[in-house]
């Protein structure tokens, strides 16, 4: 069986920055209140008619396909992970495959939110061990910016999420104990409403007794209303202390089931790369684990919460820099909507 490893990573932020003293033209809000909360200062907005979920993804891949040594007509698989795809279906893969103009090789997307490059991850290395693919291209891509709730009524979610892309080839590995160690994932829907966007959906209401301000109406298929947008129904909805106290739990936990499968430790973690959630959770998971400043990345600072993009991001700019090195043990790790949650420890 073969061990997988990532070939090539590339990432693509969009060159709109939105401060958030900008954000104070559209809500009630402040550069302290935001900080204070969730670390972020800025982060990305994609042109609204010039990029796309995929075509951002396309630039991601691009660098990532130069950066592992091949040409796209190389790859032999897509995965392509995202909560806000170009359109309710076909899914961003084919999308991606077209612009990119690629052999006609499958394309599988993935949603699972901010777990999704995780997730995405984790198939690609399956594939890649039973030999069934030899050059596979991962992608997480977002472009919140278009959906969310820009007023004071919807600050607490729409200060939080970024646009932007990452990308990673996932190649057979060529030395022993080196790729990708391990990967874990789980989920449970038992909360799946506290943090969600209902439509378009087809549930017809169906779980979602605990919503606030919930149309008192019968539902049926997807069904968008003038009450819904000016009630605030049709924006994404998020309890965020709810997802807060799950996060700090299953954070560690999973990052310590990576480890036992490995008989490692978290002093042998050489850099934690987390989703960038919130600057609070990574800082307590951090802490939790005994881990000093610079075996954390962080870089939601700069691009808040960009859910599916944000580790294959924050990943690539780590090893841009220098922080992740030949040899080094990397664990990432993501937690988000669902409840879904995963991790995947890396020997570079």
């Amino acid at each position: 069986m073969f061990q997988s490893k990532i070939a090539g990573l590339g990432h693509y932020v969009p060159k709109n920055i939105y401060t958030n003293n900008d954000l104070k033209r559209f809500m009630d809000t402040s550069d302290e209140w935001i900080q204070e909360r969730t670390g972020i200062k800025e982060r990305r907005y994609a042109d609204r008619l010039e990029e796309t979920t995929t075509s951002m993804g396309v630039e991601a891949a691009k660098i990532a396909i130069e950066r592992a040594g091949i040409t796209k007509d190389d790859v032999d698989f897509i995965i392509f992970a995202t909560l806000s795809p170009d359109y309710y279906f076909p899914g961003c893969g084919v999308l991606l495959q077209r612009e990119m103009e690629m052999k006609e090789i499958g394309a599988l997307d993935i949603r699972n939110q901010c777990s999704g490059f995780i997730y995405a991850l984790s198939i690609a290395d399956q594939f890649i061990k039973t030999g069934m693919y030899k050059n596979i291209l991962v992608v997480g891509s977002e472009k919140h910016s278009y959906a969310l709730d820009f007023s004071t009524r919807g600050r607490a979610v729409s200060v939080i999420f970024g646009d932007g892309a990452g990308a990673a080839v996932l190649q057979p590995a060529t030395e022993a104990g080196k790729g990708i160690l391990s990967t874990h994932l789980h989920s449970d829907g038992t909360e799946a409403e506290k943090l969600a966007m209902y439509y378009p959906g087809a549930s017809g209401g169906k779980g979602l007794e605990n919503r606030p301000n919930w149309p008192d109406q019968e539902l049926g298929g997807m069904l968008m209303t003038a009450e819904m947008l000016e009630d605030g129904s049709a924006f994404p909805y998020m309890d965020g202390q709810a997802v807060f106290k799950k996060a700090v739990v299953k954070f560690p936990e999973v990052i310590g089931e990576a480890l036992a499968k490995n008989n490692l430790k978290s002093t042998d973690i050489d850099l934690l790369v987390p989703h960038q959630a919130n600057l609070r959770i990574s800082q307590f998971v951090q802490k939790t684990l005994g881990l000093r400043d610079d075996q954390v990345f962080n870089n939601i600072q700069k691009y808040g919460n960009t859910t599916a993009a944000s580790v294959p991001i924050a990943l690539s700019e780590a090893w841009e820099t220098g922080s992740v090195k030949e040899g080094d043990l990397i664990c990432l790790a993501a937690f988000g909507a669902g409840f879904t949650w995963g991790s995947a420890l890396i020997r570079w």
